[in-house]
């Protein structure tokens, strides 16, 4: 018999669960909220629920099941299963998923950080099939990414590997990162990043389009409307985007040389008015071999990357 895997993606909002097939395909999916505020173990007890509706609405037992993958946003100890750090879900602090899971449905059971496994989705299934060596990157909130070297997720030391959003483009006194630090790659060019400068426009007295859409705040999906609505300032925000993620990518390319880099994430639904500026900054600014080699293309997966990856965990 064919051995499925279950894939969960857990975030701020939700939970997303999916019974995936060996070949990715979704065979089930279902979506919790997260309720963070109750604290981990009332979370943990619901996703238990969870996975025991999806045992029960496929038919299936828990020893037909290869493995359980989470993902998670934030810091992972893959080895011990054990989220060390998740900054937008209060109260993950040191939870050792993986045993609480396996103790309950006696399913091998693996953790890591949430764009780890979109990455590990797009390799195998989605943007990245055929590479060795590949980027992926997810602009929303924050910028997170997951590094592919030689067919193989790169960790490292602490399992810490992949902080593209923290590459420095400013020495002194650049804008303040969520990490503390300043002049960080996502300060510049991140969600929070696009709404402060389109504040700072209309702070100006200036009327935009993303100023009647604003209701009451300005989003980056706003901004986003205004920019295909044709509105110049919406437009010229993206492409500074796009210029700023083109750079902290040179480095990157410079440093691994992959064929592909492949950008997710909600602020990348602004397609051509980022991907444009970025590819076209990325390859001036990178050198002209790694330059020439490698490939931007937009995820494939969408929504549905950080469960297929997730369910990958047990043999990466």
């Amino acid at each position: 018999m064919v051995k499925n895997r279950i894939g969960i993606d857990v975030g701020g909002t939700n939970v997303k669960l999916a019974l995936v097939s060996s070949e990715g395909k979704i065979i089930y999916s279902n979506s919790i909220p997260t309720r963070a505020e109750m604290g981990y173990e009332y979370t943990v007890d619901n996703i238990k629920q969870a996975i025991q509706d999806l045992l029960k609405e496929t038919s299936i037992n828990a020893k037909d099941v290869e493995g359980i993958g989470f993902g998670f946003p934030g810091q992972v100890d893959y080895k011990s299963g054990i989220v060390r750090l998740a900054p937008n879900i209060p109260g993950w602090v040191d939870v050792p998923i993986a045993k609480m899971i396996e103790s309950e449905f006696h399913i091998p059971t693996r953790v890591d950080n949430d764009v780890r496994c979109a990455a590990l989705g797009e390799l195998n299934f989605g943007a990245g099939k055929g590479c060795e060596n590949l980027i992926c990157i997810t602009v929303g909130t924050g910028i997170g990414s997951g590094l592919i070297v030689n067919g193989k997720l790169v960790r490292g030391a602490s399992n810490a590997a992949g902080e593209i959003g923290h590459i420095k483009l400013q020495m002194h006194d650049g804008p303040i990162c969520g990490c503390g630090d300043t002049g960080c790659l996502e300060a510049f060019a991140s969600g929070p990043a696009i709404v402060a400068m389109a504040e700072d426009y209309i702070k100006g007295g200036k009327s935009t389009k993303f100023r009647e859409l604003a209701n009451p705040d300005i989003t980056p999906y706003i901004v986003c409307e205004a920019a295909k609505a044709g509105d110049p300032v919406a437009k010229r925000i993206f492409t500074i985007m796009g210029e700023y993620i083109g750079i902290g990518l040179a480095s990157v390319v410079n440093l691994l040389n992959p064929e592909k880099v492949i950008i997710g994430g909600g602020v990348a639904a602004a397609g051509n008015f980022l991907m444009d500026p970025l590819k076209e900054t990325l390859k001036k600014r990178a050198m002209k071999i790694a330059g020439e080699t490698v490939e931007v293309v937009p995820a494939q997966l969408g929504n549905t990357a950080g469960v297929i990856g997730a369910s990958l965990l047990i043999e990466s």
